[in-house]
């Protein structure tokens, strides 16, 4: 049993991701492109490109914004070339951020990164200095009430690293990024539907934030998330409110 608010976590970063579905078409538009340019068109043989498109289904995003992000990043129509960097720095009381990019002005990214970092009490660090801390994995969330014991058989059952229970109800299950789209297929066939599903970074010690800290750690990441060039912010950070 872990994480006495986890779920309440989880629930606020849901309704981040819904309020802001405006810049969630920007992303996953990057995304596809970003996809397509790595490796090739071709979903059935591009599984980061294939993801990238269910997630462009999930926020009702138009088939042909989706083909034309897929024609750019293969090189089939003109647009902004987009690259992907990661900085890594700390918050509140040490906890520790990763912030996703894809930018096509490096220059004007970092400026907007370092800028919200030192705003609101964080400091940017150097490449590698807490990635160390994180797991690159993927992972399903599922509410409080439902059955533990049918997660786990159709999650372990569909290649699941792990299932975890956590002290509020909530089953949090993980798997290895490659097994991603599988497990998602094993717990829809067997009818479990997940609140948060993504290919994450999860923090290996997490850091339980209260009162004024928990405050200025919330408004880093906010700071972070409206960024237009950040496509995740991962943290160590629970905001305990």
């Amino acid at each position: 049993m872990a994480g006495h608010s986890k779920w309440a976590n989880i629930k606020h970063k849901k309704a981040i991701t819904d309020a802001k579905k405006g810049k969630a078409f920007t992303k996953v538009i990057k995304e596809i492109a970003v996809a397509a340019r790595m490796g090739g068109s071709d979903p059935a043989m591009n599984p980061r490109l294939r993801l990238a498109m269910d997630k462009a289904r999930e926020v009702n995003l138009g088939k042909e914004t989706v083909m034309n992000a897929v024609k750019r990043g293969a090189g089939e129509l003109e647009g902004a070339a987009y690259e992907e960097i990661r900085y890594e720095g700390y918050g509140i009381a040490g906890a520790a951020v990763i912030v996703d990019c894809m930018t096509d002005n490096r220059t004007r990214t970092v400026a907007d990164v370092r800028h919200a970092f030192t705003k609101f009490g964080g400091n940017l660090g150097t490449d590698g200095s807490v990635a160390f801390l994180f797991k690159h994995c993927g992972q399903f969330f599922f509410a409080p009430g439902i059955s533990e014991d049918k997660v786990m058989e159709a999650a372990i059952d569909a290649g699941a690293e792990d299932v975890i229970t956590n002290e509020d109800g909530s089953i949090e299950v993980v798997c290895a990024p490659p097994d991603f789209a599988a497990v998602r297929d094993g717990l829809d066939k067997a009818g479990l539907k997940s609140e948060l599903a993504e290919i994450t970074m999860k923090p290996n010690i997490e850091v339980t934030l209260t009162g004024d800290d928990a405050v200025k750690m919330q408004k880093l990441l906010d700071a972070l998330e409206s960024l237009d060039d950040v496509q995740e912010v991962y943290t160590s950070a629970v905001i305990d409110a």
